[in-house]
């Protein structure tokens, strides 16, 4: 592979191009702010504006959000798993039919696996724009988002609707609906009365990892954070392990899956037959099944990473298969 070639599989943090109008909530006050990053895959993104940095996906999809302080994502659930890193800042997570049911802090460097079958949201409380990087299960990343109902009723008030068709039309911009094409339909209660409200012990015992213990694990070799005998046990379709300076040794090796490097800090130098790179925080890189590859850290100080691996298990809800 040439270095032109693996550089078109490298999505630089600096290079991460925004929508602001990619879900129903783009309007709505305290969540207008927000801006959401397809990397990998199309994402869940209801807008035509999103752009996708790269399209082929390795059974999984790869984004993220990025946020001013106190705007929030609205409460919404998925089909399959969504898992979030802390890349930048501090945030509140937290769910249940009307947000109030819990919500957990998460700090740089924790990972949080939100089941699915509940509402979620989160919110950055801390003091600067902050981002959240997330993994999304399959590869249509579940068929997209269901918002609670009052999510789409505050945001028809301010001018937004989503069609069945799962794309948004601005009536600001004096788009509606085309003929043909009802808006989304709300959940109705029965479907509402089955998501689940899980305590806080429950979500933080369950589906948190926090990056001073993954740092701590990861001292002789990697860390596996999400897996069928990790951290966190769960199995939608993709594993995650944490690696820091001290889990590699500097070897040049290849795996039959797919593999995704997100930088979580330091510098870190990839090694391919081909060529040499630098990844820095927030930089993602796709990894191509079979090619021989070494990283290891290109610069003295702390150094992490997250990568995340295809598996053969079908993307479904959370825990599914365990």
């Amino acid at each position: 592979m040439t270095p032109l070639e693996m550089n078109a599989r490298i999505v630089r943090y600096g290079d991460l191009i925004p929508c602001r109008t990619a879900f129903i909530d783009a309007h709505t006050p305290g969540s207008d702010q927000k801006e959401n990053f397809t990397i990998i895959g199309g994402g869940v993104s209801e807008s035509p504006d999103q752009h996708v940095h790269i399209n082929d996906t390795p059974g999984f999809n790869i984004g993220a959000a990025g946020q001013p302080p106190r705007v929030r994502n609205s409460l919404h659930t998925h089909r399959t798993a969504e898992v979030f890193f802390i890349l930048k800042g501090r945030w509140r997570f937290f769910w249940g039919r009307y947000g109030t049911a819990g919500e957990v802090v998460l700090d740089e460097g924790d990972i949080i696996n939100l089941p699915t079958g509940m509402f979620r949201g989160f919110e950055n409380i801390g003091t600067d724009y902050a981002m959240i990087m997330a993994v999304l299960g399959g590869d249509d990343a579940g068929g997209g988002v269901l918002w609670a109902p009052q999510v789409i009723a505050e945001a028809r008030e301010h001018g937004l609707i989503l069609g069945e068709n799962g794309t948004l039309y601005d009536s600001k911009q004096g788009q509606q609906l085309p003929a043909g094409v009802q808006p989304m339909p709300l959940m109705t209660e029965a479907e509402l009365a089955e998501l689940r409200e899980p305590s806080v012990s429950e979500v933080v015992g369950r589906y948190v990892a926090r990056y001073h213990d993954m740092m701590a694990f990861s001292s002789h070799a990697p860390c596996e954070v999400i897996g069928a005998n990790a951290l966190i046990k769960d199995r939608p379709g993709f594993e995650v392990d944490f690696v820091s300076r001290d889990s590699l040794d500097g070897a040049m090796g290849r795996v039959p899956q797919h593999e995704i490097l997100m930088i979580m800090r330091g510098h870190w130098r990839l090694s391919w037959e081909g060529g040499t790179s630098v990844l820095n925080p927030g930089d993602t890189c796709a990894i191509p099944p079979d090619l021989p590859y070494a990283i290891e850290p290109s610069m003295s100080g702390e150094a992490s990473l997250f990568r995340v691996r295809n598996t053969e298990d079908q993307a479904g809800p959370t825990g599914a298969l365990l």
